[in-house]
């Protein structure tokens, strides 16, 4: 995987979206033409701008950010890097707006996530871990009887950064901070290292991210590498709406 470069945001989309697309859980059948785009650029354009649309976890955050840009395409790279990672696009959009289109667009609210939302909706920011901490269930069930589960997922599904110690075939070794539950509070635990997929077993060795490159995770893939500031800028967003969601 290169240094990080600016790339067209069908494929950076492209590149954060398929692994939970892979798993089944979001976006429409056939995972693998994410992946070709992901890896390649190798998939017209407007097609990954369709199923992009059919991505009903994202694409309401996307369509906000980029009309509170002053009209941009949602799948401008600047959009979708604010939604993924962050950056100041996601100050432009009215937190307001955000909690409204969320009790709107996502029927399914939970009672918790509702409550937080009618208390706050200041902290309601269109980003990626404002849905997986606050929008998604998962935060809520860390006080039921499987919390180990909840955490798990909340982990797995929200977008980690992290170091690369090693390469080791199809995965890299990635050394970050997990998250922990102490039955009352979800911070970021202890350091340690983590195998996580780079390759489907395709691509050249020679592609893979170095030791020493900053990359950002979601569920078991490599996404793309960070610089310093977007990994910052990552940390920051996930602190905020860790604080956000704890007593």
């Amino acid at each position: 995987m290169p240094r990080p470069t600016a790339v067209t945001g069908d494929v950076l989309f492209a590149r954060y979206a398929f692994p939970p697309n892979e798993l089944g859980y979001c976006g429409p059948d056939d995972a693998g033409v994410l992946l070709r785009h992901a890896t390649a650029a190798t998939v017209p354009a407007p097609e990954i701008t369709r199923r992009a649309r059919l991505f009903d976890g994202a694409w309401p955050y996307l369509e906000l950010i980029a009309a509170a840009a002053g009209g941009m395409d949602p799948l401008d790279a600047r959009v979708v890097e604010a939604y993924w990672v962050g950056n100041e696009l996601l100050d432009a959009v009215d937190p307001a707006v955000l909690a409204a289109t969320v009790r709107t667009r996502f029927a399914g609210l939970g009672a918790a996530a509702a409550r937080r939302l009618a208390a706050g909706p200041a902290r309601a920011v269109a980003h990626h871990s404002f849905h997986v901490f606050t929008v998604y269930p998962w935060a809520a069930l860390l006080r039921g009887p499987n919390p180990g589960t909840a955490l798990s997922v909340l982990d797995s599904c929200r977008i980690r950064w992290g170091t690369v110690t090693g390469v080791d075939g199809d995965r890299v070794h990635v050394r970050g901070q997990p998250l922990a539950w102490d039955g009352s509070r979800l911070t970021l635990g202890p350091w340690r290292t983590e195998p996580v997929r780079w390759s489907t077993g395709d691509r050249p060795p020679g592609h893979a991210p170095p030791p020493g490159a900053v990359v950002a995770c979601h569920w078991d893939w490599v996404c793309d590498r960070l610089t310093c500031a977007q990994a910052e800028r990552l940390a920051a967003r996930t602190a905020d709406q860790l604080d956000a969601i704890n007593p």
